[in-house]
């Protein structure tokens, strides 16, 4: 990251849509100094919900960021606004969670390592050993912390508490075959990413490919999302689709299909860290 890249931060807002709020975002902005970059708003109608994504420059602020942090909330008191405000410099520190299959796990350490993926990535866990092998290739920490019926309280505590105990932000479920608890995933709200290998909403739960391949898809997609505590219907991030004939195999088309996972979970976890998702309702709003 380079000095100016550091002095840099973005503002995510939601709020109830009225006039004036684009106005005053960019004034308290101005007003301290801050330079902006780029803006992107969109409105929904139906839900008369206002969304805005300001990233701006922080090189010449003539206040601290104290005091700005202070006037944006007052700003966003005014209009009953959700917001965020996320500093560059900071960077996400970013857990993989895996359990047997590599493909979305090399690729994400592969672009991580390329700079493709602005984050620390300290920490892989894994409820089998099959792929510490993998982590320790690159040099980052693996957990093995199994799960069974019988143990998975107990196991859900202990990743809990390893997450709080290395400052992890964000949560990548890269083909963990797990079904995380309601109460983990409350632990990470609009935190922890999942990728599942079918287009959403058609074919959740378990064996999306081969439940495409008794029906006879045309096209079958890969869809990222964040976790929540219904199976599979998380708001969705980032999704793709691959054509597929009536020539292919269920093999076929668990090859397209792990191809599509690897983009897809990839885009989504970019999305997030450079703060461009925004959730609301069981929907996101995901600024280009």
């Amino acid at each position: 990251m380079s000095p100016s890249e550091a002095e840099r931060a973005t503002l995510l807002v939601s709020c109830p849509d009225r006039r004036g709020i684009v106005a005053a975002l960019a004034q308290v902005l101005y007003g301290h100094g801050a330079n902006i970059f780029d803006s992107d708003q969109h409105t929904d109608p139906l839900a008369a919900q206002f969304f805005q994504r300001l990233h701006f420059d922080l090189t010449d602020l003539q206040t601290d960021r104290g005091t700005l942090e202070r006037a944006i909330a007052e700003v966003a008191e005014r209009f009953g606004m959700r917001y965020e405000l996320r500093y560059r410099a900071r960077k996400k520190r970013v857990a993989l969670f895996v359990s047997r299959y590599d493909h979305c796990l090399y690729d994400l350490l592969l672009r991580h390592r390329g700079g493709e993926l602005c984050c620390e990535l300290p920490l892989i866990v894994s409820n089998h050993p099959d792929l510490a092998r993998v982590a320790e290739q690159f040099g980052i920490e693996f957990q093995l912390i199994p799960v069974s019926a019988e143990n998975k309280v107990q196991a859900e505590g202990a990743q809990l508490a390893l997450l709080k105990e290395r400052g992890i932000d964000l949560v990548v479920l890269a083909r963990y075959m797990q079904i995380l608890s309601a109460s983990f995933i409350e632990g990470f709200p609009g935190k922890i990413i999942n990728i599942h290998h079918s287009f959403l909403p058609a074919f959740v739960g378990g064996k999306p490919y081969h439940q495409a391949y008794q029906r006879g898809v045309k096209l079958i997609g890969g869809t990222a999302h964040y976790a929540s505590a219904v199976l599979d219907e998380g708001p969705i991030i980032e999704q793709d689709v691959v054509r597929c004939s009536h020539r292919d195999s269920i093999d076929d088309l668990v090859r397209k299909g792990r191809d599509l996972e690897k983009v897809v979970l990839a885009r989504a976890v970019r999305l997030h860290l450079e703060d461009r998702v925004l959730e609301y309702g069981n929907k996101t709003v995901v600024f280009d």
